[in-house]
């Protein structure tokens, strides 16, 4: 399964980057920084209405090539004016062609907060993300424990970072919430066979309370998803690729929104 080989691919690159910037240095260049215990991420998600959190991506396993040669500074400040409550950047290099120096970038060139969207499956890596002015990160059910969720999510916490728990089914939901996840995205991509169905977010939010934030991920393309996903109380919705695509991203995000955002 792709998500395994993307594990093992994340695994190996921390150990060398580990190796780059030890973790006893890493800790110390982290604990110089300041900690926002607002957790702003979250609070642009509790804005009324629905949140769009556009991303940044270059590839993707199940599309490939998407859009290579991109000016990330300029894709970040587009969002910010077209009304995105936050962005996401991919930072995977070997199947999404990110890294963290787009991070770094997006977030010195934008006021709103920034999602390091990876595979995370090492404290160092929320160590790097907090380093990197990321303002959350995303902790995948699937690929951890219920043990690894729990003290990922007491680093983020600790450093001032909101956590998104992404689930795929009910199980993966409940778990979740055992934690006291704060923020629950659901992933409408099948990773198995990669096929979307964006009623997977509509049916596993009803098994989350209100005072959780629920973000669907993944599969819109039209303003008929956007209403769907109204009608179904999310909080936020992420769009990656279609937005990467538009050449206009206002216009892009404003056809989807029906110039409500």
């Amino acid at each position: 399964m792709i998500l395994d080989d993307l594990t093992n691919a994340t695994k190996k690159r921390i150990s060398i980057e580990k190796k780059q910037l030890p973790f006893t240095r890493i800790k110390k260049l982290v604990a110089e920084l300041p900690v926002n215990d607002e957790f702003l991420f979250e609070k642009q998600l509790q804005q009324t209405g629905l949140n769009y959190i556009c991303e940044i991506k270059r590839a993707s396993p199940s599309k490939g090539d998407i859009k290579l040669n991109i000016d990330v500074e300029s894709i970040a400040k587009s969002y910010e004016e077209a009304g995105a409550a936050a962005i996401s950047v991919l930072t995977e290099p070997q199947y999404f062609k990110g890294n963290l120096t787009d991070l770094e970038k997006v977030v010195a060139n934008v006021s709103v907060p920034v999602l390091r969207k990876d595979f995370t499956i090492d404290s160092y890596m929320i160590y790097q993300a907090k380093l990197a002015g990321a303002s959350a990160v995303l902790l995948i059910c699937a690929i951890l424990t219920d043990n690894e969720l729990k003290k990922f999510f007491e680093l983020a916490n600790k450093l001032g970072i909101s956590a998104i728990f992404e689930a795929h089914d009910e199980r993966e939901i409940k778990r979740a919430l055992a934690i006291g996840a704060r923020i629950i995205g659901v992933n409408n991509r099948n990773l198995k066979n990669f096929t979307i169905n964006l009623s997977n977010a509509r049916n596993l939010r009803k098994l989350v309370p209100k005072r959780v934030l629920f973000i669907s991920e993944s599969g819109v393309k039209s303003s008929n998803d956007i209403d769907e996903l109204k009608a179904a109380n999310v909080n936020g919705v992420l769009i990656g690729e279609t937005m990467m695509l538009a050449k206009d991203k206002k216009k892009k995000l404003l056809e989807l929104s029906n110039g409500e955002n």
